[in-house]
């Protein structure tokens, strides 16, 4: 399969709260990209020969150029892609104070591992899987290239980072502190839209990484999968909060309201739905109206801005649509639901939603709570698992072992009680069903960037040959 040669073509990122040009980007020709390709299969050659503890050293002292340039970052991402500034300098802050702790888990997790009974020594080896295409999103657009790139390069993978074009230019300044410290061609960034990534995932690399909506990570499957190429995919989300009649309707409201609007409500484990005990549902829903209205929408580089724009118009209009479509259809709006001058959508409550509106079945990305309430926890659970999507899903109930028997039954990779889903240091970023392929993040994550290899010997050499045992 091949894609025709385009012409080198500039594009401008756009600040979405005001309109203005950010600064302007040249996008990779198609041309370039096998040429990319070969240099980082030249350098991996030798990024590979390292060890794992050798290449994490390399990359040390970019912590505290990471840390020196927090600020900066931050503010660039803000101006970006719309996150109000505080969000967005502790994003760039987080990669920062993190870095070496994660080089630290990173090297441990591909550390050598020893097995063997009675006649075999074993010994389980983490290798480079070669060279690796990085996809990343626009909504973290530090913290995504941050927890692609590093597991790959400590793997001893080469990697050809893909950023969104709405955020290129922050990702960039990621990639070019990184690279003050890396050999030449083992980081490179390829700018361009979907069609610049597409020429990635069809090109001679080894190693897939995308962060995304599902239908584009259906498509990269099914391109990868003529060379059988290593795919990890975190997709998209529809996650479910369960507020069980027992619930901190104060402490549960407040989650909601955080977790709903956060970032616009365009994040991949972003609040979409809420089902609440119909015998606390009204009380629930004044709490969470009073909560929304204490919320600042506006320019997001602010202080005191809590809510910013949509990304683009393309992410409003979708937005929108579905509001208006789940009004048509009966929902009741207790907040928001207005149009709003440039990429704004009011932090919007929805009421009286059904499974039979859009915006309770396809993911929304935006700052909108959909509130329906339940009879019992049967129908609940049913309710919450009705989707196609299972990455996080959220349980609030005094009684921790009621609401811990609830999330057991949710179909999602993640699922957090009286809290969002994230889980303890070292747990993996996993989503079930269609919002995963594979995952990151933790030492399970950390060795999907890598080729397990057994090597195994006779504990004696005296010892009789036995066939291999069959698969």
């Amino acid at each position: 399969m091949s894609i025709a040669a385009a012409a080198p073509t500039r594009f401008s990122s756009i600040n979405p709260a005001n309109g203005q040009v950010v600064g302007e980007i040249t996008a990779t020709t198609l041309e370039a990209i096998p040429e990319l390709v070969a240099k980082a299969k030249r350098a991996q050659v030798a990024w590979g020969a390292l060890t794992a503890s050798a290449r994490a050293d390399i990359l040390r002292p970019a912590a505290d150029r990471l840390k020196a340039e927090s600020k900066r970052l931050g503010d660039l991402a803000s101006r970006e892609m719309g996150k109000p500034l505080g969000e967005a300098i502790g994003e760039a802050t987080y990669c920062a104070d993190g870095f070496a702790a994660e080089l630290d888990e990173i090297v441990h997790a591909l550390a050598e591992t020893l097995r063997e009974d009675k006649r075999v020594m074993s010994t389980l080896k983490y290798a480079p899987l070669g060279v690796c295409a990085a996809i990343t999103p626009w909504n973290f657009p530090i913290l995504m290239p941050h927890q692609s790139v590093l597991p790959a390069l400590i793997a001893g993978n080469t990697v050809l980072l893909k950023p969104s074009e709405e955020t290129t230019l922050v990702a960039a300044e990621y990639a070019r502190i990184l690279n003050e410290f890396l050999p030449a061609d083992v980081l490179a960034v390829v700018s361009g839209d979907g069609v610049q990534g597409r020429a990635l995932v069809l090109a001679d690399i080894q190693l897939i990484v995308f962060t995304g909506s599902r239908e584009t990570g259906k498509r990269i499957l099914t391109d990868a999968g003529n060379g059988l190429k290593r795919v990890i995919l975190e997709l998209g989300g529809k996650d479910p909060l369960i507020v069980l009649k027992d619930a901190d309707i104060d402490l549960a409201a407040a989650f909601a309201v955080r977790n709903s609007f956060r970032n616009a409500g365009q994040v991949c484990v972003s609040t979409e739905r809420i089902y609440v005990d119909a015998s606390i549902r009204d009380e629930f829903l004044r709490a969470l109206t009073v909560k929304t209205a204490a919320l600042k929408q506006g320019d997001p580089c602010a202080p005191d801005t809590t809510v910013g724009p949509m990304v683009n118009a393309r992410q409003k209009a979708k937005v929108v649509a579905q509001i208006n479509e789940a009004i048509a259809r009966g929902a009741t709006v207790l907040a928001g639901g207005d149009a709003c001058e440039g990429n704004f959508v009011a932090p919007t409550i929805l009421a009286d939603v059904t499974h039979r509106m859009e915006i309770m079945c396809e993911e929304t990305f935006g700052p909108v709570a959909c509130v329906q309430a339940f009879a019992n926890v049967d129908e609940a659970v049913h309710l919450a698992n009705d989707t196609p999507f299972g990455l996080g899903a959220a349980v609030f109930g005094r009684d921790l072992a009621n609401a811990t028997a609830v999330a057991q039954r949710i179909e999602a990779g993640m699922v957090g009680i009286n809290q969002g889903c994230g889980g303890a240091e070292g747990c993996p970023w996993v989503g079930a069903k269609e919002s995963g392929y594979g995952f990151h993040s933790g030492p399970e994550g950390h060795r999907q960037f890598a080729q397990v290899r057994v090597i195994s010997h006779l504990k004696s050499v005296t010892e009789p040959l036995t066939p291999a045992k069959s698969l």
